[in-house]
């Protein structure tokens, strides 16, 4: 479960931008909001559901998920996927000349096996500059380990005393010490790599295998069956069918080497289509029959449903974190409010998935919908550093239209748009 998320340059601007699914001690006007948008996990920690992220284009939404994503990526990766030689792939704030040799910050805290976790590093492009594990075993936060400048302090229980020096300048001690069966590493990275899963709204064709994937297994297949059904996206069914991939039934105008990669990771030399079935009618209004349309075929908000739906399902059903930028896109409205109610819900949620996702949807901004700890903003102050910050920072009446006033600028996080009247000269 995730708990708080924390990232910036701490050394120079001594400012991290901080986003928390830690529920705030508010009470709602809707009280079935503070029974089913939130859930208890100890008598201390109660947790988000659901979180929305607003902000204006080129705020720091997107990098706020690809921050996470690189911490995400780092930690699996870290290890094995790189060279002594290789730089970092950490991104530093460019648009200040005080941080061109400072390192990016980066923690996160967690829930995991019934226990409290945060997990931190800094790094730049040449070497992980400090990192720390620290857990709460009972009710004190404790250190697992400690890293600074070369330096480490390594506590007992955590079992990795000699890695240190297994371990690289570019590389975290975290994920060597997975490498080497520390245990508590090894479920840390499992959490990571398994239960936090990020997407990209405009980008979700990466999906489509692993929803094809979720309908052949017949535990899976109704309920994705149900769920695409149940938004009435116009079919009634879906079938599969698996071909043969060779050379020749791929497209002419694809390159000899991409045909090649195509081929060596498809499985087993296999693809599968999917098929939606529409009822066919005749001039009478009377069903005659099924037609079948290939997925293809169906609209761009269809297809991303589809594609997305796998992921949803499994989020669900095993208590995972999906996150989302560009939730949005190519979805109706009326989609997104299902979807959101879906993970708000205590009965199509009863692990406690939680979802949180980057929107420029304002017809979600509802307190019918969300508490107000669940309203999250971005925005970006004139030296181009964003600030994270959430609308229970703010004295907002019970009643309070939470979208007409973000529209009017009372929360910040909205677009500065000068005048566009002389563009062109309509005497030119």
């Amino acid at each position: 479960m995730l708990i708080e998320f924390r990232v910036g340059n701490y050394r120079s601007f001594k400012e991290i931008a901080t986003f928390s699914m830690v529920a705030a001690n508010i009470v709602s006007k809707d009280k079935s909001l503070d029974e089913n948008n939130v859930f208890t996990v100890d008598d201390d920690l109660t947790l988000l559901k659901t979180a929305a992220i607003y902000g204006a284009n080129a705020s720091g939404k997107s990098n706020l998920a690809k921050a996470l994503g690189f911490m995400r990526w780092f930690i699996i990766n870290s290890s094995k996927d790189t060279q002594t030689s290789e730089q970092i792939e950490v991104e530093r704030f460019k648009l200040s000349d005080s941080t061109d040799s400072e390192p990016s910050f980066f923690e996160i805290v967690f829930f995991m096996n019934q226990k409290k976790y945060r997990y931190g590093f800094e790094a730049n492009r040449n070497e992980v500059v400090s990192e720390w594990l620290f857990y709460v075993p009972k009710l004190r936060e404790t250190k697992l380990f400690e890293r600074k400048a070369g330096s480490f302090t390594i506590a007992k229980i955590y079992k990795a005393d000699g890695i240190q020096q297994k371990t690289r300048s570019n590389a975290l001690f975290l994920s060597v010490s997975a490498q080497f069966n520390v245990g508590i590493a090894e479920s840390i990275l499992t959490f990571f790599g398994k239960n936090i899963n990020l997407i990209s709204g405009l980008d979700d064709e990466g999906y489509h295998g692993y929803t094809i994937k979720c309908l052949q297994d017949n535990k899976n297949r109704d309920s994705i069956l149900n769920f695409l059904k149940n938004l009435s996206l116009g079919f009634d069914d879906i079938q599969l069918e698996e071909h043969d991939i060779n050379v020749e039934s791929l497209p002419r105008e694809i390159p000899d080497e991409i045909k090649r990669f195509i081929l060596k990771n498809s499985d087993g030399g296999k693809a599968t289509s999917v098929q939606t079935l529409h009822k066919k009618f005749n001039e009478e209004g009377v069903f005659i029959s099924s037609e079948l349309f290939d997925i293809n075929d169906e609209s761009e908000g269809t297809q991303k449903i589809f594609s997305l739906a796998g992921p949803f399902l499994d989020t669900l059903k095993n208590g995972k974190v999906l996150i989302i930028d560009e939730f949005d896109a190519r979805l109706h409205p009326k989609l997104s409010l299902a979807i959101v109610e879906m993970f708000n819900s205590r009965d199509v949620n009863p692990n406690n998935a939680q979802l949180v996702f980057m929107t420029h949807d304002t017809n979600l901004l509802s307190n019918k919908l969300f508490r107000r700890d669940q309203v999250w903003f971005t925005e970006k102050n004139r030296y181009g550093s964003t600030s994270v910050y959430s609308l229970v920072e703010y004295k907002v009446r019970n009643d309070a239209s939470f979208e007409s006033d973000y529209i009017k600028g009372k929360y910040g996080a909205i677009p500065y748009i000068r005048s566009l009247n002389n563009l062109v000269d309509a005497n030119g």
